[in-house]
């Protein structure tokens, strides 16, 4: 028998601010149902307090003799009858959870813009055979990233929410059916009151985020870096603004800490530029909505910032930026930047330069948009569960 439940799946732990935005989000979205996360790092989630919204288990099981069907799975890999047997044993705790469980939401967010693993393919592929409702939640894609593979998989599918306008229109072109089009669910994550560090200013603070991910994508090495030291060198020679460093990842194998703490050296014992903790999403949330203007690499610190009408200019990488800033805005141009695109050191002083100019303007259209922006994410979670109830 089916029960009230909802698994969530693959998250990869609340090391990234954004992953945990998007299981509180959705499960605020979604209060009328329980939870199970599967994680790859349960630690962080328990540590980030997701343990008491819903239970968090790990997404995959060590594989032992003694389990059962171990065994027959060893055979049929030992003979190719079955290549993924063992596999299939290793990623077994959302397919056997999906068995009673109302549907199964694949989250992250941006899971299918780039390399997807194997294993995510597979997992889809069990918790399918169980016939529970499969669906894709939140998503941006790249058009570029789908191959034969990747289609095949997205066909499997009940129904995808897509997050913004662009990846709606690829996979519509792909002739994808039952693709939805609604705000990404973290747009209504709450705010946990955060300790302002001495030295920020409220509502005259330039929060600033930087990514190793975004170094990776750079075409000039170290020439990123230069363009943030450029401009918060700009903001204290001519304006009277704090800058804040805002962590939004802080993992082991991408840390926002490690670039951050290189300008922050930069600008040593200068009292308007502070670090802020690694605080979780709904205290980065509040930080971010006590800033004036934000500049930002991560999409979840962007979307924080839209949804108290900050003014932001977003250093992108991918569709995501471009779609959720079209939705938004009409146009993506002058409010992301692709980190590819960088061409000096004075291009994100000259991209700033038009959202400071533009701050009423801009923060006024957020002001009017955003209450029916965030109506249409609660909508997500209606539409969902007429879908589960079909």
């Amino acid at each position: 028998m089916k029960e009230n439940k909802i698994l969530l799946y693959p998250h990869g732990g609340s090391g990234n601010r954004g992953c945990e935005a998007i299981v509180r989000s959705t499960a605020k979205i979604l209060n009328d149902y329980t939870f199970e996360l599967f994680s790859t790092r349960t630690y962080e989630d328990c540590e980030a307090g997701l343990d008491s919204l819903c239970k968090v288990s790990p997404i995959n099981r060590e594989v032992s003799y003694k389990m059962k069907g171990f065994l027959t799975s060893v055979i049929k890999h030992k003979l190719k009858i079955d290549r993924e047997a063992i596999d299939k044993l290793h990623f077994s705790p959302v397919p056997d959870s999906s068995k009673t469980a109302k549907a199964v939401l694949s989250i992250g967010g941006d899971n299918y813009c780039y390399d997807v693993p194997k294993h995510l393919y597979l997992i889809n592929r069990e918790v399918r055979r169980t016939k529970t409702k499969n669906i894709l939640w939140g998503c941006s894609i790249n058009p570029e990233a789908i191959d034969r593979e990747m289609l095949d998989d997205l066909y499997g599918f009940d129904y995808i929410f897509t997050r913004e306008s662009l990846t709606y229109e690829a996979l519509k072109n792909k002739n994808l059916k039952n693709v939805i089009l609604y705000p990404d669910p973290a747009f209504v994550l709450s705010r946990e009151k955060a300790e302002l560090p001495s030295g920020f200013q409220k509502n005259n603070t330039v929060g600033i985020n930087v990514s190793p991910m975004i170094l990776s994508y750079e075409k000039q090495s170290g020439l990123t870096l230069k363009c943030y030291i450029r401009l918060i060198n700009h903001i204290l020679e001519n304006t009277t603004m704090s800058v804040a460093l805002i962590p939004h990842v802080i993992w082991d194998h991408n840390d926002d800490r490690i670039p951050l703490e290189k300008l922050y050296e930069n600008f040593k014992g200068n009292d308007r530029i502070v670090m802020i903790p690694g605080y979780g999403a709904e205290k980065i949330k509040d930080v971010i909505a006590q800033c004036r203007f934000i500049i930002t690499a991560r999409t979840h610190a962007s979307i924080a910032a839209y949804s108290e009408c900050i003014p932001t200019l977003v250093v992108g990488y991918s569709i995501k930026a471009k779609g959720i800033a079209t939705d938004l805005f009409g146009e993506w141009k002058r409010l992301v930047i692709p980190v590819q695109d960088l061409k000096n050191e004075d291009s994100l002083v000259d991209s700033f330069s038009y959202i400071l100019n533009s701050e009423t303007e801009i923060r006024n259209h957020l002001k009017e948009i955003m209450p029916e922006y965030k109506r249409r994410a609660f909508e997500a979670g209606q539409k969902l569960t007429e879908l589960c109830n079909a």
